[in-house]
């Protein structure tokens, strides 16, 4: 797990309605608001800051160390043949869009801070954002992992308002059971013309087992950043990556016995991995849209709040 550095304790807030300042003290965190006084465990250096009256989760959870939100557990022996089998996704603008995201940051600051919304697992591209030493991450999710240096539920995120320069919510919107507000709170925390950077599923199956909710086209996802400024929106994940994914699961669905997992994820990727190639050449084309495994926002906050005649007017202009 990693360490919160010191300086980002000032920006920590109750993710109660309150979201007063918290006061550190040893082991735990205390609101400073006296109608809440709600104290919060610290956990091995990991600040655990959950909402219980508003999340799936519950700081008990993280106390008695209860399974949450965790992929699940695969052997040793698994982990290292998975690195032999040939992988059916394929994210073609995510590496692209973080050096986009960079040179963006920088123009209005030259340390910008950034919040990852899920940095269990690092996202497609994003290694090369994380290791430029001028950013300073505040990586959070709701699980304990190697990089998770705060525990929060996207709902009710922690901190401040107006703290951040940016926000990262790359592949989570799917897994929360409430994205308009998830999105609400990422808009609250950033600082006024901050940026934030989305990708979600649209033609992908179920993962995460039961923590999967919600899919979204193109135009859907726009709507969902409405209070947000443009700058580019588009597929991530192509039609071919989406056939992949469907082939897959067309024939896992048949049984969930050893042998229809393993034909599942040890066999057919060697026959079918090919097919996500063709997103290099479609993922650009107008009407791959349509038949996208994912999609991308990335725009900066602002207070004019984009109508549903707009969205929809832009939503058509993606497909010229």
């Amino acid at each position: 797990m990693g360490n919160l550095h010191e300086s980002i304790y000032p920006l920590l807030a109750c993710p109660g309605k309150c979201k007063s300042a918290l006061q550190r003290c040893g082991d735990k965190l205390t609101c400073e608001n006296p109608q809440c006084r709600k104290e919060y465990p610290i956990v091995n250096g990991v600040p655990v800051l959950i909402n219980d009256g508003n999340s799936l989760f519950s700081v008990e959870d993280f106390t008695r160390g209860r399974s949450t939100a965790t992929l699940p557990l695969r052997s040793r022996l698994w982990r290292k043949a998975s690195k032999f089998i040939p992988s059916i996704s394929l994210n073609t603008v995510a590496a692209r869009n973080y050096r986009k995201v960079r040179d963006l940051l920088l123009q209005s600051t030259s340390n910008p801070l950034v919040l990852i919304v899920g940095s269990g697992d690092l996202g497609a591209g994003l290694q090369e954002l994380i290791e430029d030493p001028r950013f300073i991450f505040v990586e959070s999710d709701v699980y304990f992992g190697n990089r998770v240096q705060i525990v929060a539920d996207g709902h009710d995120l922690p901190f401040r308002s107006g703290a951040f320069d940016g926000v990262i919510c790359q592949a989570v919107l799917e897994h929360v059971v409430d994205p308009p507000r998830c999105v609400q709170e990422m808009y609250r925390v950033l600082k006024p013309d901050g940026l934030t950077y989305a990708e979600i599923p649209f033609v992908q199956q179920v993962h995460m087992q039961g923590y999967d909710f919600t899919r979204y086209t193109l135009g859907g996802f726009r709507r969902l950043f409405r209070n947000f400024r443009e700058v580019e929106a588009g597929v991530s994940g192509g039609p071919g990556m989406a056939l992949t994914w469907t082939i897959s699961y067309f024939f896992g669905s048949f049984s969930r016995a050893r042998f229809w997992t393993l034909l599942k994820v040890a066999i057919l990727p060697f026959f079918i991995f090919w097919l996500k190639y063709f997103d290099y050449f479609l993922v650009n084309k107008p009407s791959s849209s349509d038949a996208a495994s994912g999609v991308y926002f990335l725009g900066y906050k602002s207070s004019a709040v984009l109508s549903d005649r707009e969205i929809l007017h832009k939503h058509w202009t993606y497909r010229k």
